[in-house]
C-alpha cells in the first residue's frame, strides 16, 4: 500500500513490552467467553481457556494488574507507522462518509499490546487474534498475529494486514450504527446455529466494509487485491475447519466459508459504497 505523507492517528495506544494488565481473576474471564464464543466458536474458548490455565499456573506475577503495561515498548517505529497509517486512512474516509450522510463519525482506537492485556471486554489474549470490544470501543491486537497471518496462513503483504484493521473498524461502524445490538438481540431469541449464521452476516458486512474503505483510499498498489484476498481465502471458516479438524461443520461457522469472506472484500472494493453491504440484518 502506498500511504506516503498522509497523517497518522493520534487514536493509538502501544501497550506492547510491558504484558498488559494482566487477567483479572474476578470478572475478565467471564466477560471475554461469550466475545470469543460469538467470534470464534468452541474452538476460541479452548484455546482461551488453555492459555488461561497456563498464566494461572505458572505465570506468577504476571496475573493481576491493573492495565496499561509499564515495559519499554517492542513495536517497531516502521511497524507503528503502518499502523497509525492505516488507522488514519480509516477515520479520513469514513468521516467523509458519514458527514456525507449527514453525521459525525467517532473514531475507534488501536491498542497494540504483546501477549496480554485488558479490555473492556475483559482478558485479552494473542491467542484470540484480533478484535473490537464495543464496551470500550477499542480494538485489540497482539502485532504478532501479523506474522501468524503471514507464516501459518500464507497471506503475507501490507494490505492483507491493513484488511485485518479495517475488517475491526468495520465492527466499529456496526456498532456505531447499532448493528452490533441488533445482531446480539437477535442471537438472544435464536438456536445456536441460527445464532451463528447471524453472526457470519456481521462478519461478512465487515469484510465488505474493509474492501469499502480500500477502495477510497487512494492507497492500492498492484497486488494489494490479490493479497487481500489471500488473506479473505485463508481465514474463512471451512478452511480452517479443515486444517484443525478435517472436516467442515457449515452449521458452525461463525465468519463465513473462504468465497463468502472473498466476495464480500471484492464487493466492497468494486463498488465503494457502504450501502451494497447488506449482509448483517
Amino acid at each position: 500500500m502506498r500511504f506516503g505523507e498522509g497523517p497518522e492517528s493520534e487514536n493509538f495506544e502501544d501497550r506492547t513490552g510491558g504484558g498488559g494488565g494482566g487477567l483479572q481473576l474476578g470478572g475478565g474471564l467471564g466477560m471475554i467467553v461469550p466475545l470469543i464464543a460469538s467470534r470464534f466458536g468452541i474452538g476460541g474458548i479452548l484455546i482461551l481457556l488453555l492459555g488461561y490455565y497456563v498464566l494461572t499456573q505458572f505465570g506468577g506475577g504476571m496475573l493481576g494488574g491493573s492495565g496499561g503495561g509499564g515495559g519499554k515498548s517492542t513495536l517497531p517505529a516502521e511497524q507503528e507507522r503502518f499502523l497509525r497509517q492505516v488507522l488514519g486512512s480509516t477515520e479520513q474516509v469514513w468521516g467523509q462518509i458519514f458527514t456525507q450522510a449527514g453525521s459525525q463519525y467517532r473514531p475507534t482506537t488501536l491498542v497494540a499490546y504483546t501477549n496480554y492485556d485488558q479490555s473492556g471486554c475483559g482478558a485479552a489474549q494473542a491467542a484470540m487474534g484480533p478484535f473490537y470490544c464495543p464496551t470500550d470501543q477499542r480494538i485489540y491486537i497482539d502485532p504478532a498475529f501479523f506474522e501468524e497471518l503471514s507464516r501459518r496462513f500464507g497471506a503475507p503483504g501490507d494490505f492483507a494486514q491493513a484488511y485485518v484493521i479495517a475488517h475491526e473498524v468495520g465492527h466499529h461502524i456496526q456498532d456505531l450504527e447499532g448493528t452490533l445490538d441488533r445482531a446480539q438481540s437477535s442471537q438472544a431469541h435464536v438456536s445456536q446455529s441460527q445464532g451463528n449464521q447471524v453472526q457470519v452476516g456481521v462478519e461478512l458486512q465487515a469484510d465488505c466494509y474493509a474492501g469499502v474503505w480500500a477502495s477510497r483510499s487512494g492507497a492500492l498498489e498492484q497486488g494489494d487485491i490479490e493479497e487481500g484476498m489471500r488473506a479473505a481465502e485463508a481465514i474463512g471458516d471451512d478452511t480452517l475447519q479443515k486444517q484443525t479438524q478435517g472436516r467442515v461443520v457449515p452449521e458452525s461457522f461463525t465468519h463465513g466459508s473462504s468465497a463468502q469472506r472473498m466476495e464480500a472484500l471484492r464487493r466492497g472494493l468494486s463498488s465503494g459504497n457502504p450501502s451494497s453491504c447488506n449482509y448483517a440484518r
